[in-house]
């Protein structure tokens, strides 16, 4: 389990309501919306898994996947549209908060945004329910709209999610993973969801069908894609961050001891680039680490090495591949988008 997945104050919240100013009163109402559909949702089906799910959805969050379905989207016309925009929001934050709970299972976590976790709380087996309640639920819900896109933009980030976890678990305690490995584990686990919020917006604004109607045929610029991949690179960004975060610290602004992720086996950009330079580092034996302090001083030595600066340069750009990358949009909708990548750069500064 990496920094990004356990929520840690991350994005600056301060750079997510810069977005949703700029967005005016429609964007506040659409999340206002999402945030509403929610809670409906995670209300039924029992009063056990009821009570879970209600947790795990009010536990909160800055909603940034479905505030990008929405940046992705633009302007749309018509309660139809906008109805499956709001699906569409509520679905990739539900695949988001069970890929959560499941990963709280796996590692035995009993503490996730300040709130004691499912699986501490209520144990293996009430956990793992909730964690599918709330995947199915996210395909139910795209499913009522009838947009066989929208199913397979969203299947296609879910399967991406559970082949970035089973390389995470493959390559636990291994301090020799290659980066090329790592960075696609990182797409996979991370970047995956973000580039769906971004396609499922554009495929709700008809970004993703030709001009003439034809969906056989892509258009002569496929803005779907285009911001699928810019959603990408924004999410891998955001796990480089975070990850550097871990091993920088401080506890009070990450909400953890630094090296957590050590201690869970899980290694990542900073230690990868440090024993480059440091040859104790390249001999660690990441099981040998048993206590905060034993993680706290590889922290030390990673650090020594240059390799945060380093870190936070290639997520930089990353985050500038996906800016410079972006498709010729209206000037609102491209400045709130750059926005949002700049409040992904925020989380480091």
């Amino acid at each position: 389990m990496t920094a990004a997945e356990r929520d840690a104050p991350g994005t600056s919240a301060a750079a997510v309501e810069a977005v949703v100013a700029a967005g005016g009163s429609r964007l506040a109402e659409l999340l206002a919306r999402t945030e509403e559909r929610l809670v409906a949702l995670a209300a039924g089906h029992g009063p056990t898994l009821a009570q879970h799910a209600t947790s795990t959805i009010s536990a909160g969050g800055k909603r940034l996947r479905p505030l990008l379905v929405f940046l992705a989207a633009g302007e749309v016309a018509g309660p139809a549209a906008e109805a499956r925009l709001v699906r569409a929001a509520v679905a990739v934050e539900l695949i988001h908060s069970a890929s959560l709970v499941h990963d709280d299972v796996l590692d035995a976590a009993a503490v996730r945004r300040g709130r004691p976790t499912v699986v501490a709380a209520a144990g293996r087996t009430a956990a793992t329910a909730t964690g599918d309640l709330l995947f199915s639920r996210a395909f139910a819900e795209l499913a009522a709209g009838g947009e066989l896109e929208d199913v397979r933009a969203l299947s296609a980030a879910a399967s991406a999610l559970a082949r970035g976890e089973l390389i995470q678990r493959a390559d636990a305690w291994d301090a020799a993973i290659p980066l090329e490995r790592y960075l696609h584990r990182c797409e996979l686990k991370t970047g995956s969801l973000f580039e769906a919020a971004c396609r499922l917006g554009a495929l709700a604004s008809g970004s993703g069908v030709s001009p003439s109607g034809d969906r056989t045929r892509p258009p002569a610029v496929d803005v779907a894609t285009a911001l699928g991949l810019f959603g990408r690179r924004i999410g891998l960004a955001f796990q480089l961050l975070d990850d550097v975060l871990d091993v920088s610290g401080p506890a009070e602004r990450t909400g953890k001891a630094r090296g957590t992720d050590l201690l869970d086996g899980t290694v990542t950009l900073p230690l990868i680039l440090a024993r480059e330079r440091d040859p104790q580092l390249a001999r660690l034996d990441v099981r040998a680490l048993r206590t905060a302090r034993e993680a706290e001083e590889v922290c030390d030595r990673i650090a020594a090495t240059g390799a945060l600066d380093r870190a936070k340069q290639q997520a930089l750009a990353v985050v500038e591949d996906a800016r410079t990358g972006l498709p010729q949009l209206p000037p609102e909708q491209q400045q709130a988008l750059e926005l949002v990548a700049e409040g992904v750069v925020e989380r480091y500064a």
